[in-house]
């Protein structure tokens, strides 16, 4: 069974950074896509960044040059080093883990930034 924690979140003013990570325990496949989705009140679910147990990375087009992706494979752990951080970045944020096509989800972590 896999198991993701999250850590990091919290309240923020605009312009600030946070880091997020996530850490995955149990039964994982050494070929693994981890990344972070937001979820902000009356809205859909969506990507912000995943990267692949290779090294490959992928933001959303609202966060690049902003937010920074990176994971430790032994420790099976990711990151989200998040700055110049906006209102509109203020969300739910969930760790995800997809090993062949199965999707894994942390608890969330609330992101607010807010003056």
């Amino acid at each position: 069974q896999v198991q993701l924690v999250e850590f990091g979140g919290g309240a923020v003013q605009p312009g600030g950074s946070l880091r997020l990570s996530c850490a995955a325990s149990g039964s994982i496949f050494s070929n693994n896509i981890m990344g972070w989705y937001r979820q902000a009140p009356g809205k859909q679910r969506e990507l912000v960044a995943a990267a692949t147990t290779g090294g490959s990375t992928n933001y959303a087009d609202s966060v690049k040059g902003r937010f920074t992706i990176s994971r430790d494979n032994a420790k099976n752990t990711v990151y989200l080093q998040m700055n110049s951080l906006k209102p509109d970045d203020t969300a739910v944020y969930y760790c995800n883990l997809r090993v062949v096509y199965v999707d894994y989800w942390g608890q969330g972590t609330q992101v607010t930034v807010s003056s």
